[in-house]
């Protein structure tokens, strides 16, 4: 269910760009994710911070593609949520000190501080290549292509990525017996 509301939004707006164009699409994605935080808010009284985020910069970049009629906002919603992300995780590990996703996630994983600070960086570095290709795309193809790579690539790079992120990182999680260090 929580995976279903999580890419609510992106599949109507999927569905509207099919039917009625990009800026039926971008008002559609607005209200989603309004009601997308509302549902969140009322059914579970928490909405995480990167909801908020997600909230704003859709609100953001989808209003200035509806008030200037310019598709070009729309596109650069998914690098700058991208760019956020690793942002974030990069100034967490630089500045504080902190490896936010140790912080988001070691309750439900046992892993050596180098396996954490790896992904860590693995991450970072994922959300910039994907910022970068996000916007490779917009402005080198069609925005139906744009719109599809947005679903399907986006969705599929990212699938892949956290595949191979598992797969590296079993190696290094603890369970009954301890893991070893990365090298």
């Amino acid at each position: 269910m929580k995976l279903l509301l999580d890419f609510f939004p992106i599949i109507l707006f999927f569905a509207a760009f099919k039917y009625a164009g990009i800026y039926v699409a971008t008002g559609i994605a607005i209200v989603a994710t309004i009601a997308q935080i509302a549902y969140l808010r009322f059914k579970t009284g928490k909405v995480e911070p990167m909801q908020w985020i997600s909230l704003g910069v859709i609100v953001l970049f989808g209003g200035a593609t509806l008030i200037s009629h310019n598709d070009t906002f729309i596109k650069w919603k998914p690098t700058v949520l991208y760019w956020l992300m690793g942002s974030a995780l990069l100034l967490g590990q630089l500045l504080f000190r902190k490896n936010l996703l140790k912080t988001l996630m070691g309750a439900q994983m046992q892993m050596p501080d180098e396996a954490w600070r790896l992904a860590n960086w693995s991450w970072v570095a994922f959300f910039a290549a994907m910022g970068c290709l996000n916007l490779w795309v917009a402005y080198n193809f069609d925005t139906d292509t744009w719109v599809n790579f947005k679903l399907f690539g986006g969705m599929g790079l990212m699938f892949v990525f956290v595949i191979g992120q598992a797969l590296f990182l079993s190696r290094y999680m603890k369970g009954d017996d301890q893991a070893k260090a990365p090298e």
